[in-house]
């Protein structure tokens, strides 16, 4: 976990992890940026739950639901999409281009629950989020990136920054 720019959050209810996961959601649709989200956190970590936050706060309206089986979810809002990724159940590179996941994440905004498994396949433009838990329901939140500025990533962990 070597980036440029680093943040700690920490949440504490699963609304916490929702209502941060909302706030990263609009700061995405505002900046009108490509950005691949990348989740990184083992089973009952919360990347779904900050999935659904992310996809509320960029507009989706729909519900939201953890693309397991489907590998991709896709979200249409205000003429532009959200690609919503798990690629828990994917085991080799080759998969990835089968699913056109590179066309999905270059100039797109996406989110990908598991994107350790395949780091080296993210976009420059990614924002690499790692959970882990500290009890039954808060959870220790780290953003990172090479690509935003910790000045950014201050401004989309809001509330939930540590020792703001």
């Amino acid at each position: 976990m070597n980036h440029k720019a680093h943040v700690q959050l920490e949440t504490h209810t699963v609304e916490d992890t929702q209502q941060f996961g909302q706030l990263l959601g609009r700061w995405v649709k505002q900046s009108g940026e490509p950005l691949c989200i990348a989740l990184i956190g083992d089973l009952g970590t919360g990347k779904t739950h900050l999935s659904q936050g992310i996809a509320k706060g960029f507009g989706v309206t729909e519900e939201i639901t953890s693309p397991t089986f489907a590998i991709m979810n896709t979200y249409d809002v205000d003429r532009t999409h959200l690609y919503h990724f798990d690629v828990y159940r994917l085991d080799d590179i080759s998969e990835l281009e089968n699913i056109g996941f590179y066309e999905y994440t270059e100039d797109c905004v996406s989110i990908v629950e598991w994107a350790d498994k395949f780091p080296n396949e993210l976009p420059d433009e990614t924002l690499w989020i790692y959970l882990t838990c500290i009890d039954d329901t808060s959870r220790s939140i780290t953003l990172g990136s090479d690509y935003l500025s910790e000045g950014d990533l201050v401004e989309i962990g809001g509330p939930y920054v540590v020792g703001n």
